[in-house]
């Protein structure tokens, strides 16, 4: 199990504190009343499952089309299930859902560079140099996961995700390198049974038995909990949710051959088995040359995993209570440059949601006829980060502690939730 480098397990004994000023401060944000409308409520989601679009992925070529404009290059708009909503041609079989899925095509952030992005985007907080603030997983992980569950309650799929930040190591992603090859270090080495494992495994307790009274502390108290968990997750049944050959070869072949697809396909079957929070990357999307070459096999890739899952999700009656998010750390010029390709873009990019209380068909925003600018209705990072943890029912207001002591809330306080996605 890899674990946040930039994780400092002194970081748990101060989450108790965290705890405490949360409760402490919710209350107070009661007793002085808040200030908006309140979001209405709804029957919050109980999981989620990030696709993550890691490079900047054109909104144009994807959920803002720009048909007859100069902005839409050699790409044609293709007409959906839900009337009046166009998405590119590159995603016909997403086109059959849009029923069931809602756009935000007026995302407004102000991060142009492909790292302070994908912070900025992932937790709903800027890039601070003293504070590391927890990824939407490691949130949702924090709020719903259960104290006894085997399996690991956040899971990125082909990449590290940005991490817990001030949360610690027992927030950290579980992370799985490729869906198409068996997990590693879940089975015994070559030449090691049960009866040899369990010898090594006292034979290490043991040791650290004596190292931990003559070093004690949180550090090695955390050292001692990740093998626990290793130990129990490599012991359970549900560890077979990591094994899609338990699927049969039609499912797999719905879902694609690689390993996004297949990705896809772990990510329903982990959050069937209980995992709170599943990210799968797909790479690729920095298009500053050639993009439409590089769209047309990378939405190819989106298109049949995104589909495939939502169609299974929604078969498995799993879509009420899972929520599915299509996002990047930003859009990409309107504006096709001289290599054919298109630039960074921060405002006025599109995200897609489905599941859980998001009602399905809608579209949030609108850009300029250009796609140059937001025209109607921008919502921002921590606006995102709102509406999604609305979704799931985690406690906006709920505030975590830095190793410094500084209380830090879930989300950005300046964050709205996008109620259109919610009313009615």
């Amino acid at each position: 199990m890899r674990l946040d480098p930039c994780c400092d397990r002194r970081q748990l004994l101060r989450l108790g504190l965290g705890g405490w000023l949360g409760l402490l401060l919710a209350g107070r944000a009661r007793a002085q009343g808040e200030t908006g409308a309140a979001p209405p409520s709804v029957t919050a989601a109980d999981a989620c499952i990030v696709l993550w679009m890691s490079g900047g992925m054109s909104q144009t070529d994807t959920f803002d089309p720009k048909p007859g404009t100069a902005s839409a290059g050699p790409l044609k708009a293709l007409r959906t299930a839900q009337k009046d909503v166009l998405v590119s041609e590159l995603l016909p079989l997403t086109a059959e859902h849009m029923r069931h899925v809602s756009l935000i095509r007026s995302m407004a952030t102000r991060e142009g560079a492909h790292d302070r992005a994908t912070y900025l985007v992932h937790t709903g907080w800027a890039p601070s140099g003293t504070v590391r603030h927890p990824d939407l997983g490691a949130l949702v992980s924090q709020a719903l996961a259960r104290a006894d569950a085997d399996l690991p309650p956040y899971v990125c799929i082909g990449g590290q995700g940005t991490g817990p930040g001030l949360l610690g190591v027992p927030y950290a992603p579980f992370t799985v390198a490729d869906p198409t090859r068996p997990v590693q270090d879940l089975a015994y080495p070559a030449g090691v049974d049960a009866t040899r494992f369990a010898r090594r495994r006292r034979l290490l307790e043991a040791v650290e038995r004596q190292f931990r009274r003559d070093h004690p502390g949180d550090e090695t108290d955390g050292h001692r909990a990740v093998f626990v968990k290793a130990d129990r997750l490599m012991h359970s049944r549900e560890v077979r949710a990591f094994d899609l050959a338990q699927e049969s070869a039609r499912v797999r072949a719905a879902y694609g051959e690689g390993a996004f697809g297949q990705g896809c396909l772990m990510a329903r079957r982990l959050v069937e088995a209980g995992v709170k929070a599943v990210e799968v990357q797909l790479g690729g999307w920095d298009t500053h040359q050639d993009n439409f070459t590089g769209h047309r096999r990378l939405c190819g890739l989106l298109d049949r995993g995104l589909a495939a899952l939502l169609g299974d999700l929604r078969e498995r009656d799993l879509l009420r209570r899972t929520l599915v998010l299509v996002a990047t750390e930003f859009g990409r010029t309107p504006r096709i440059n001289e290599n054919d390709g298109r630039d960074h873009h921060a405002v006025g990019w599109s995200v897609a949601l489905a599941g859980g209380p998001v009602r399905g068909g809608r579209v949030v925003g609108a850009t300029s006829a250009d796609g140059q600018t937001v025209a109607e209705r921008p919502v921002t990072a921590a606006d995102l980060l709102a509406t999604v943890t609305h979704a799931l029912g985690v406690d906006r207001a709920r505030v975590n502690a830095t190793p410094e002591g500084r209380p830090i809330q879930v989300v950005d306080p300046a964050g709205r939730v996008v109620q259109e996605l919610f009313a009615g």
